[in-house]
């Protein structure tokens, strides 16, 4: 049986492997069906049923299995985490694994679809190291993203030593509901590279 970390190689693996045989949109789609509408059928109830609580309810529990260096800050309005150490990214950087040129993609693969589903957009960042943030709103909620520190204070990953907009490719999303919704910030190198798998 393999153990979370270790699953999460092979996870990313499947990505690019999926992206060579038939592109970005093969790949979104199991984002979609696979993890979405199959295996986070429980997330999908809690959220469906709960909102924003039941956001809290899940992400909450779920990020402190995968001990996760995160923190939530959740009001009635919006639903925030700050993610410091991504315990998968962690993984993967540390054992210099790079299958998929941007594993981060995945999560908005599947939380995506199902905020649309539930009624809320999301504006998240990510800077391929390990650290993003996401704030899910209505979308009948027309407030932009929040200004560093603003819901959470010091904890807020913006603010830390190791977010460096200046040195990092910082890739962004606004009021968004699909990995295609990407914008690319203009900052720091780039770093993708796409590898042949061996079927």
């Amino acid at each position: 049986m393999l153990g979370v970390y270790d699953f999460c190689g092979h996870y990313e693996w499947t990505f690019e492997w999926l992206r060579q045989r038939g592109g970005e949109s093969l790949l979104q789609n199991y984002w979609d069906q696979a993890i979405h509408r199959d295996s986070q059928r429980h997330a999908s109830q809690l959220i469906l049923s709960k909102g924003i609580d039941g956001m809290k309810k899940y992400w909450g529990h779920t990020l402190e299995e995968e001990a996760a260096g995160y923190t939530m800050t959740a009001i009635d309005q919006v639903m925030r985490t700050d993610m410091r150490a991504c315990p998968s990214m962690g993984f993967l950087t540390h054992n210099r694994l790079k299958q998929y040129h941007d594993y981060c993609d995945h999560c908005m693969g599947w939380v995506g679809p199902l905020m649309k589903r539930a009624g809320f957009v999301i504006d998240h960042e990510h800077n391929h190291c390990g650290q993003c943030w996401f704030e899910i709103r209505r979308k009948t909620d027309a407030t932009p993203p929040s200004k560093p520190g603003q819901l959470a204070g010091r904890k807020d990953v913006r603010l830390a030593k190791n977010w460096r907009p200046s040195t990092q490719r910082i890739d962004q999303y606004k009021r968004a509901t699909l990995p295609q919704h990407k914008s690319r910030q203009a900052q720091g190198p780039a770093t993708a590279r796409r590898p042949t798998l061996d079927a």
